[in-house]
């Protein structure tokens, strides 16, 4: 693949743009681009990098005369039309393994945040108020931790909270039972899962097949004071029905770090985040340093690759849409 020029529309690390510099890459660098800007400027590339930001609409791909490669610093790619992108035969790539553990490190973080109360007892105390019994918690040791999505960040969790002595069952359509067996996950169907969790976590893309998928229905199923986690995106978990249930003691507390609507405005998701069984953090999964540095570095290797110019980078581990990549090979 031909790359000569790669526009770069959301923040990176400064580890992708030298990589691809250093091996013959034009780079530009335009932030926050607003869409109609972003229309004038794509037909002059051959490549396109963002993050969270950048939505990659149909109208932008058609607009884009040359581009060849769309590339995601980050795993989720729903800011992209993938499907437009396919129609056109532009690859789409991201970068499945760069966010893991800082998304497996925040989720534990909340899972045992809420487990001893830590954010509403801190806050408390910082307000003068001495509330030993108001936030006495409960030990994860013996509780059972459903994982939805027993993928790279699913399989780090599980592996960490069964050092907590936590039972760790799951759920994936992909992931053999044999395979969850191999880091000690017991493979559930959903139907199975619901009604032993004292704890759920999801780590699932959001498709169709995901959006909503725990609802009120769901979480009626589920053991009275059940805990949800979020850290994938906003949408797998239904909102309005996840605040019914917070209200009436269904589900004892949420940990949430992805919203429907990111910033959130709407009612719902607002009296959500200041629910006092709610821990709230603003999409910070993959807001550390190396996670940034990390994701970089792998989206830009992923470029040089398509060159087929570098013997060091020789590999596509993000290709999001096989198609595109197996009529590139014909």
């Amino acid at each position: 693949m031909d790359i000569k020029k790669v526009l770069v529309a959301d923040a990176v690390d400064v580890a992708c743009t030298d990589l691809l510099k250093k091996h013959g890459i034009q780079v530009d660098c335009k932030y926050k681009l607003p869409k109609d800007q972003l229309i004038q400027e794509i037909p002059n590339y051959d490549g396109l990098i963002v993050r969270s930001d950048t939505k990659v609409t149909a109208d932008v791909i058609a607009a884009a005369k040359n581009l060849k490669v769309i590339g995601r610093a980050g795993a989720g790619v729903d800011t992209i039309d993938v499907a437009a992108a396919t129609e056109k035969n532009v690859l789409v790539l991201n970068t499945p393994g760069g966010n893991a553990i800082s998304a497996c490190e925040l989720t534990c973080a909340l899972i045992t945040n809420m487990a001893r109360n830590v954010a509403p007892a801190a806050e408390s105390l910082k307000a003068g108020r001495w509330d030993r019994k108001l936030y006495s918690g409960h030990e994860l040791y013996g509780k059972t931790l459903a994982i939805l999505g027993l993928g790279r960040i699913g399989k780090e969790v599980a592996i960490r909270m069964q050092s907590w002595g936590m039972k760790t069952i799951g759920f994936d359509p992909i992931i053999s039972v044999e395979a969850a067996k191999e880091f000690n996950v017991e493979s559930l169907p959903l139907e199975k899962i619901w009604p032993q969790a004292d704890y759920i976590t999801v780590h699932t893309p959001l498709i169709p097949q995901t959006r909503n998928l725990i609802n009120a229905k769901v979480l009626a199923s589920c053991k009275k004071g059940v805990r949800i986690v979020n850290v994938a995106r906003g949408g797998i978990i239904n909102e309005a029905d996840l605040l019914e249930a917070l209200k009436s003691g269904q589900c004892g507390g949420a940990a949430l770090d992805v919203f429907e609507q990111e910033p959130p405005t709407a009612a719902v998701t607002l009296e959500i985040i200041k629910h006092p069984k709610v821990v709230a953090t603003p999409h910070l999964g993959a807001s550390t340093t190396e996670a940034q540095i990390r994701v970089a570095v792998e989206i830009s290797e992923q470029f040089i690759a398509l060159t087929g110019k570098s013997k060091e980078f020789t590999s596509t581990p993000g290709v999001v849409n096989m198609d595109v990549m197996k009529n590139l090979k014909k």
